[in-house]
């Protein structure tokens, strides 16, 4: 509950953050460019990163000898035979047990190393043997552990992405921060001149499950307080969401860190680099769960933000460009006809305006309609005025109001139906021949 209390803007301190980030990187660039210049006879890509056997190839002796002895003695002792890479640890807790690797092929002339250790103690060769790592199986492991790496990041990308409705800004921020964790390990252990081994690549591996974890408890804060703070700024739900976990995250990172320092203080020599590469990944992923990712959950909504903006800003740019076509056109078109539309539309206006007078009967004046007569000759019926009255159309009559009295007489009302409900015409039926 310590950190929520305290008034921390740490979105504020992302360029902060990942400008620290940046240097160790490019530190670890310049060493490892140093390294491969190192040999004096020019550059060399496998001298970037001191790797393991596992990676190289070269020789492995376990050898056992009768007598208790140290690694320094077994160090001395080798020296004449100009091993490159070479490393001495210990095996037992008898000191009679030792274990050799060098990226120096001996498993075709071992003769040299067994005499070179007889001069320390003598060698028990009954309980000695000479393992030969082969260049191909070193390339193959490389292989497999980086893609072994891909696909880690692949799986925990699409699993965060689905974890969160398919947010892929979620899924993108968790790889970033493992890309950069991954990258800070490497540049530490060039930095540090150390042996990347299996124990640095299950040290990667392992720092990419607890990183993951760390950053999802952020993530999964952040969404929940989108809603509890509905109407907040993004900028203070992303910060609040991360003083609220902070706490648990410094704890956990706490005791993970206590227990590798004493393994890295008291353990043996392969143990030794096994908790170096996790310490250095641990603090590398809790520094970048807590200070990088959830503040670069902010960056890339602001960018999806102004990229939405840009969007219908086009848009509305189009539709403006569109309106501006279509009164340019229209300007156009009057200039030719040397008619403004303005007197076009008033001429339309007035034209309307005469029809619906010219239909109005002044009251008072109403008319009869058409009598209707038989023809003798023809036999059709046929309508004509009465007697000193004026004639009017059916039609006419029946919108001014005059109908009624022709309904009384027994004239049926006249309905036109010209169009139907879709707005068309309506077709006469067949046969009407209408």
């Amino acid at each position: 509950m310590l950190f929520r209390r305290l008034n921390w803007n740490i979105v504020g301190w992302f360029r902060v953050v990942s400008t620290i980030s940046y240097i160790i990187i490019a530190l670890g660039l310049g060493a490892m460019i140093y390294h491969g210049f190192a040999g004096g006879d020019g550059f060399h890509a496998n001298r970037m990163l001191r790797l393991g056997l596992s990676f190289t190839g070269g020789t492995d002796i376990a050898v056992k000898f009768t007598e208790p002895t140290t690694a320094d003695k077994v160090k001395q002792a080798l020296s004449s035979l100009g091993m490159t890479e070479e490393s001495v640890t210990t095996a037992g807790s008898d000191g009679k047990g030792f274990v050799i690797q060098t990226q120096t092929a001996f498993a075709n002339n071992s003769a040299p190393v067994w005499a070179a250790l007889n001069t320390v103690a003598p060698v028990d060769r009954a309980a000695s043997q000479i393992t030969s790592v082969g260049p191909s199986l070193g390339r193959e492991y490389l292989t497999k552990a980086l893609w072994a790496l891909v696909i880690a990041l692949s799986i925990q990308f699409i699993y965060i992405a689905f974890r969160f409705g398919w947010n892929y800004i979620f899924g993108l921020v968790t790889v970033v921060a493992l890309v950069r964790d991954a990258l800070m390990m490497i540049g530490i252990y060039a930095l540090a001149d150390r042996r990347a081994d299996d124990a640095f690549l299950a040290a990667v591996l392992t720092v990419i499950g607890y990183s993951v974890m760390d950053t999802i408890v952020i993530l999964d804060r952040i969404r929940e307080n989108t809603k509890l703070m509905a109407g907040a700024a993004y900028e203070t739900i992303v910060n609040e969401s991360i003083k609220q976990t902070m706490t648990r995250s410094f704890n956990t990172l706490a005791t993970v860190v206590i227990t590798l320092v004493a393994l890295l203080a008291l353990g043996g020599a392969s143990l030794k680099n096994f908790a170096f590469a996790l310490l250095v990944g641990i603090c590398s992923g809790g520094y970048h769960s807590i200070f990088y990712s959830a503040p670069l959950v902010l960056v890339f909504r602001k960018r999806q933000l102004e990229a939405a903006a840009r969007r219908r800003r086009a848009g509305l740019a189009h539709d403006r460009t569109v309106t501006s076509r279509s009164r340019s056109e229209s300007t156009a078109l009057q200039s030719r006809s040397g008619v403004a539309r303005e007197d076009i539309v008033a001429a339309r206006r007035e034209r309307r305006q005469k029809a619906k007078a010219s239909r109005t009967i002044a009251p008072g004046t109403a008319p009869r309609y058409r009598k209707k007569r038989t023809d003798a000759s023809t036999g059709v019926a046929l309508e004509e005025p009465y007697a000193g009255e004026e004639v009017i159309d059916p039609l006419d009559a029946q919108e001014a109001g005059l109908h009624d009295a022709a309904l009384e007489q027994g004239h049926e009302e006249i309905a036109l139906n010209l169009e139907d409900g879709s707005g068309e015409p309506e077709r006469p039926e067949e046969g009407t021949g209408h």
